[in-house]
Parts: C-alpha cells; structure tokens; sequence
C-alpha cells in the first residue's frame, strides 16, 4: 500500500485529492494546524469527526512555520508521495500579510523539501505551483517556457518555492515537481475566494437573504477549470518515470462579469449590465432591481488583467485533459450553494 503524505489537506484540494488517494488504495496522512474550531468539513466525510474506521486516514497537527515539526512528521510517516498543498492562498491577503505569506509560502517549502530529503530522499514531492507567477505576462497563452513576472507578496513567496523544488531536484537528484495551476474551482472553494463569493451570494439572493452581490474588478478574466480535474493532474505528475513541471489549465478564458451572468442565469435572473468601470451594475430584468455592484474595496493593490494557460505538455505527457467546461462548473458549484441556502432556511 502506497502512502501519501499531504499538507494543507483540510482545503478544497487537499480534501479532493484525499478522495482521489483513499480510492485509489493508498494510506494517506494529512497534517493539520491547531485552532480552536475543529474546521475540516471539507475531510470529514472521509475521516469522520475524529476517527477513519479504514484506518487508511490517519491526521497529523504541524504547521510550515515549524522546522522541527516537520522533521518529526517526515521521520515518522516516511511517505512515499509528499503533496505540499498548504499556503496563505489568497492574494488580495497576501498584501496585507506579505511576511506571513512568505514565511508559509517560500521558507515552509524549504522546510519541508529539506526534511524530505533528509528522511525520505526516494520519495516523490508535488509542490503546489500556481499561474500567479506569470503576473502580466509577455505572451499569451502561457506555458512552462514563459517568463514569470510575479505581482503580489503571493505570487513571489510562490516563485521562490518554485525555484527551490526545481533546486532540489537538480541537486539532490529528488523527484519533485511543480505544478502551475491555473484557478481551479469547485462547491470546496472557500468562501473568500470570488468564485464562491459569486455562487453563494447569488443563491442567497434567490432565495431572499440577500439584496446585493458586491464585487471588484469585473473585466478581470481567468482560466477557470475545475479543482477534482487538477488534483487527478497532481497525482499524474508523480507517478511519471522522469519528474519535471506543468502548466493545469483549461485553455479557455472567462470574465468574471460572465461568471456573475452565468450564475445569475441558473435561478432564473437575466442581467442587464449598466454604467461602466466603478460605477457599473447588473440589474435583474424582470425586477428592476440592481442585484451587482461595484466595490473599490475589492480590487486588489496590483490587479491582473487576464491569465490564459496552455496545457499542451500535460496532454501531451501525462495524457491529461480538463473534463469539466465553465458552463458546468458554475452550475455545479450554483446547485451546491442553491441547495447549501435551502437546507438553512
């Protein structure tokens, strides 16, 4: 039985990937930080509250911050396949907590990359890449050959990761990759993040518990895919004869105006777009009422415009392909708010 250990398990794709392992026969072991809320929802339907009756889930409390923790952790476990999926993933966040989202992001990777070489050199990393390394990119689509132009505290924690899982592998001979996914999505999302902000507040206003969605920069696109599409793309990079780096993407961009039409769409509302830049506003047609506004407080410091990936190499390579398209995943993820705000009331 193969074992895996994953960091930030208790996210959206940290618990999609548990899924994806547990299928798949492995023995998986997750680490987890202590608070003082036991907040992993998204694992509990395969852990339970507290116990995993297989015995094929076993959860770990650490934390990136902590070196020796790590070290006890990799000693202990010696995984066969490490996911380092933990970070301070928001990068609006990121400006107002950049030593922290440096600190988790960059120097954890080094921790965690130095234990592993330490106690379990044979095992195979995946380091949680993103396309935020691209910032303004030079070209579009962007692949694994385009220059990276980081433009927040995240995307530059992410890019000394990066480089770092690339020095390991070239010098200790680790098997380690990257992974640059582009935004992946799904009912897992948290609820900060504007795709789930988006599904989650149109429902409520569905069913009347909310007037308004407030929202940033609506002309901002992204290469939307869905997360349990990218996390079986993460399991492929480890199981290849050679490690090496890839762009996850879908190859198709959205705005997120369109994203807001689409979701709309799915209880009925028909938006009419009015204004334009900070003083735009979408207006439910059969009711007159404006439903989406603008709000300067949503716009991030350094904003990107458009990030469009190309996943060539993936298909090519590991013979992966997106299989859920922008249409079905709002509706997913809109069935799964629509449904989330039903059983509330």
């Amino acid at each position: 039985m193969k074992r895996a250990l994953i960091t930030g398990i208790s996210g959206q794709d940290g618990s999609y990937l548990t899924e994806l392992l547990l299928a798949k026969g492995y023995e998986v072991h997750g680490i987890v930080r202590r608070t003082s809320s036991f907040s992993r929802g998204r694992i509990d339907p395969f852990y339970g509250a507290k116990v995993d009756p297989s015995g094929k889930l076993v959860l770990h409390y650490g934390d990136m911050g902590d070196e020796k923790n790590l070290r006890k952790l990799l000693e202990k476990v010696r995984p066969d396949e490490v996911y380092n999926l933990a970070s301070q993933s928001h990068v609006g966040i990121s400006f107002e907590m950049p030593e922290y989202s440096t600190d988790v992001n960059a120097l954890g990777t080094l921790r965690l990359l130095d234990a592993i070489n330490d106690y379990c050199p044979e095992a195979r990393c995946y380091q949680a890449s993103t396309s935020e390394l691209f910032g303004s990119a030079d070209e579009s689509p962007q692949t694994e050959q385009t220059r990276f132009r980081p433009n927040s505290p995240y995307a530059v924690a992410k890019l000394y990761a990066y480089w770092m899982t690339v020095n390991y592998r070239q010098t200790y001979g680790m098997y380690a990759c990257n992974g640059i996914l582009f935004n992946h999505e799904s009912p897992r999302r948290g609820e900060n993040f504007v795709t789930r902000k988006i599904t989650q507040t149109v429902a409520r206003i569905a069913a009347g518990e909310a007037d308004c969605l407030y929202i940033g920069n609506m002309d901002a696109q992204r290469d939307w895919g869905y997360a349990p599409d990218f996390v079986r793309a993460m399991w492929l990079m480890l199981q290849q004869e050679k490690a090496d780096d890839y762009v996850i993407a879908t190859g198709e961009l959205h705005s997120v105006r369109e994203f807001i039409a689409k979701s709309c769409a799915y209880v009925g509302m028909r938006i009419e777009w009015s204004g334009e830049g900070m003083t735009e506003c979408g207006i439910d047609a059969s009711s007159g009422k404006t439903v989406v506004q603008v709000d300067p407080k949503y716009y991030r410091p350094i904003d990107i415009d458009s990030v469009l990936g190309d996943a060539t190499k993936a298909e090519r390579e590991l013979g992966w392909k997106p299989e859920v398209k922008f249409d079905q995943l709002v509706e997913i993820m809109m069935e799964a708010d629509v449904a989330a705000t039903q059983k509330v009331q």
